[in-house]
């Protein structure tokens, strides 16, 4: 990984770690697959995009209806519990 990868990283956690009042080093805790019965969804807000089949890094388990999750590009928002299976 080069400097400039790292910088934008870090800067990418810090951000998230303001945006969501996250304390503490993110950690994965596991990895879920998106449903691919699940309609795909845009995202915008504090919502992530879905795609059918995507893995993604459970951060933290917010609430029952609601996960913190991370996507391959590295992007962390929340995502609804029913688009990932149990």
């Amino acid at each position: 990984m080069t400097l400039k990868e790292c910088k934008k990283e870090e800067k990418a956690d810090r951000e998230f770690q303001k945006k969501f009042k996250f304390e503490g080093s993110i950690s994965v805790l596991t990895q879920m697959m998106v449903d691919p019965a699940a309609t795909e969804k845009r995202g915008g807000g504090k919502n992530l995009p879905l795609r059918r089949g995507e893995i993604l890094d459970v951060i933290q388990f917010t609430n029952e209806e609601q996960i913190l999750c991370r996507n391959s590009q590295r992007r962390c928002k929340s995502v609804g519990a029913e688009a990932l299976p149990a």
